[in-house]
């Protein structure tokens, strides 16, 4: 007798069958990641060392208007980066 557990597994399995990644599709999904990981690090260079200097400075509102940007430029990069692993991921599941 199977569990609940298992019982649902099935069911999810049936709606959206699970999708095995070959190693180029890894490499490709990888591949996104490591640059939006390069680009999300360029821009905390960049604008930590413009926070420091505002610091440095004692403009206190430039210093929280630089750190929302940083927030809101990774969330985008972020976000970027999960929109095209999923469109990659779409154009597998029709092959």
């Amino acid at each position: 007798m199977k569990s609940a557990y298992e019982l649902a597994l099935e069911r999810l399995e049936k709606a959206s069958p699970s999708l095995t990644l070959t190693d180029d599709q890894k490499k490709q999904l990888a591949e996104i990641d490591s640059t939006y990981r390069a680009k999300i690090a360029e821009k905390e260079l960049f604008l930590k060392e413009q926070v420091r200097q505002a610091q440095a400075a004692g403009k206190l509102e430039e210093v929280e208007s630089l750190q929302k940007q940083l927030a809101s430029e990774i969330r985008r990069l972020r976000e970027d980066s999960e929109a095209k692993k999923e469109k990659l991921r779409s154009s597998f599941a029709k092959l």
